[in-house]
């Protein structure tokens, strides 16, 4: 054993992807060079819906969204993104919106030039945009008037409706070499052949490549890797990542973070989506959670306070620390929209609620301020350490209540003053 074997980890790459800056009033949210990595969600509301789409939005935005995409489908839906980006402004929420066109995209921004200034960027999916000649004509024509209005301008290539004319004439060209290749990597390669060509034919009608970010969305795990790891070799656009139709609950929770962060160590992505399907009863914004907790976990940003708890055993005779831990927990979440302007950095905090003796004084003297609750055999007394020197030790029933306020007395000790 050598102290190679010990090589403290550098943390992920770093992107070398162009800048791209989305724009809403005198809000900008810049994507990719050596901005952080954006987190981005979509509404599931019918767009008609005016004053339920700007609630869902500022929901999304509340939780962590840094950009909102819409559904914009039919006329009626064109007519009322203006109308939406109005109620958001009314209710100061700034997040730019991003319009998601399919099929009709062309008619619809031109048609309704009020929405096509509404939105601060563009989805433009290079597979459902026409067919033959009409295919290229429509592609121009969205590009020109995101051109016109200075949009940025995401297109996304989704190997569920990926250009079959592309697809076919790349499998016959496969077909008749001596070693044909496998139908899945001529797929790949499709994929990432309609990102480019469509992302060069848009600098060539008037967009600028900062204005372009590109996506090659997949449903697999391994399958997005492959597709991603091969695009970012063969460009240096601002690149969004994410896990098409991952599922609900654990599983697309698990996928979507196996194949980001795999992909986000290596440098390659500038935004993020989760999709998650809601399961019923579920808020929009679990998927703005998971996509956050991802890049904290990576420690590519801070969004909230970390609360470190045990998972219990047989040393643990109560659920006290459980729920004390999410109570924190739920409580430093709850208070982030206020402390982020009220208490600068309070995001990098570290809480430590612990279960017994076993770990629990170490992994609070690690925390920035952490208790050691006793369990099954313990005596009835929880020492509290704060900046790694135990401070006191609470008794009695309002071990929970007191240890919140010790926790809002440090946090408007140590960051109140950087205010």
């Amino acid at each position: 054993m050598s102290d190679d074997d010990f090589i403290i980890p550098a943390g992920p790459a770093a992107r070398r992807s162009r800048q791209a800056r989305v724009r809403w009033g005198s809000h900008v949210v810049t994507i990719g060079g050596d901005a952080p990595v954006r987190v981005q969600s979509m509404t599931n509301t019918d767009t008609v819906d005016v004053i339920e789409t700007a609630i869902q939005v500022k929901e999304l935005a509340r939780a962590g969204s840094e950009l909102v995409r819409i559904t914009v489908n039919t006329p009626e839906a064109a007519q009322a993104v203006p109308h939406i980006r109005e109620q958001l402004d009314r209710m100061g929420v700034d997040v730019p919106l991003v319009g998601d066109f399919h099929y009709n995209g062309h008619r619809l921004l031109t048609e309704f030039p009020a929405c096509a200034e509404a939105l601060s960027k563009y989805r433009i999916n290079p597979g459902n945009v026409g067919k033959g000649d009409k295919r290229d004509r429509q592609f121009a024509q969205m590009v020109e008037v995101a051109a016109k209005h200075d949009k940025v301008v995401r297109i996304g290539v989704n190997w569920g409706s990926l250009d079959q004319e592309l697809l076919a004439q790349m499998m016959d060209d496969n077909g008749r070499l001596a070693e044909p290749h496998e139908p899945q990597q001529i797929m790949y390669r499709a994929i990432v052949t309609s990102a480019l060509a469509s992302a060069k034919r848009a600098e060539e009608i008037g967009l600028r490549g900062e204005q372009i970010i590109l996506s090659c969305k997949m449903s697999g795990v391994q399958d997005l890797v492959t597709v991603y790891r091969a695009l970012a070799k063969r460009c240096d656009y601002a690149l969004h990542l994410g896990l098409t139709e991952a599922g609900m609950g654990t599983k697309g929770t698990v996928a979507s973070t196996a194949a980001l962060a795999l992909l986000l160590q290596e440098g390659i992505g500038d935004t993020i989506r989760v999709s998650l399907t809601p399961q019923p009863g579920e808020a929009r914004t679990q998927e703005v959670v998971v996509a956050l907790e991802i890049l904290q976990s990576l420690g590519l940003r801070s969004f909230n306070p970390s609360v470190t708890a045990c998972p219990g055993c047989g040393r643990t005779t109560s659920t006290t620390f459980q729920e004390l831990a999410k109570q924190i927990d739920d409580y430093l979440r709850a208070q982030m929209p206020v402390w982020k302007a009220k208490y600068p950095g309070v995001e990098t905090m570290k809480v430590a609620v612990m279960g017994c003796i076993v770990n629990g004084p170490g992994e609070s003297k690690h925390a920035d301020i952490g208790i050691s609750l006793p369990g099954t055999g313990e005596a009835p007394a929880a020492p509290v350490f704060i900046d790694g020197e135990k401070a006191l030790t609470l008794r009695g029933e309002g071990i929970a209540r007191e240890f919140q306020t010790l926790v809002e007395n440090y946090i408007e000790k140590r960051f109140g003053a950087a205010a």
